[in-house]
């Protein structure tokens, strides 16, 4: 079967590439997705170059102990909200920190996944099955993409996946 620009394969050696190229690290912070992201990424050699790491806090709690995410916003608005995702985004640049010179050194970039894979809607907020967003944040800011996605739960996972290496590789170029 043949690659098309969107497979996740494709896209993942892309931006492994582009962040080899920039000298840039990459952390990841799954909910939904549930590590098929930084799966995706790891499956390409010299991935180690680029991803420092990823926390998959599918559980709402583990959004606060692990990535720093507001736990009022959480209890809240729930897991399936834009602030959510970006603050998963930046709270994962710092948990996936690495030796620097003085000090730990944040990843450069941080992405995070966060929705509604379904069949079910989201049982503390009731939205839907393919509510999704997306938070990504590097030095110059931080910022949340919401997506509404069709397909089954393996679907709306892949589909996550790729609308995230596309917007890591944008924010990259």
């Amino acid at each position: 079967m043949a690659k098309t620009a969107r497979s996740r394969t494709n896209l993942a050696e892309q931006l492994v590439e582009t962040a080899k190229e920039r000298g840039v690290r990459i952390a990841v912070a799954e909910s939904l997705t549930g590590g098929l992201l930084v799966d995706t990424l790891v499956g390409i050699p010299g991935a180690s170059r680029v991803v420092s790491g990823g926390v998959v806090a599918y559980d709402t709690y583990l959004k606060h102990s692990l990535l720093g995410v507001d736990f009022t916003l959480l209890r809240e608005q729930g897991p399936v909200h834009g602030e959510v995702a970006r603050q998963m985004a930046a709270g994962v640049r710092f948990a996936c920190s690495v030796p620097g010179e003085d000090d730990l050194e944040p990843a450069d970039i941080g992405i995070a996944t966060t929705g509604v894979a379904g069949p079910d809607p989201d049982p503390q907020t009731k939205q839907s099955a393919g509510t999704v967003w997306l938070g990504v944040s590097d030095a110059s800011g931080t910022e949340a993409v919401r997506l509404s996605l069709k397909g089954d739960r393996a679907a709306i996972r892949n589909e996550t996946v790729i609308a995230a290496l596309e917007l890591v590789l944008g924010r990259l170029t």
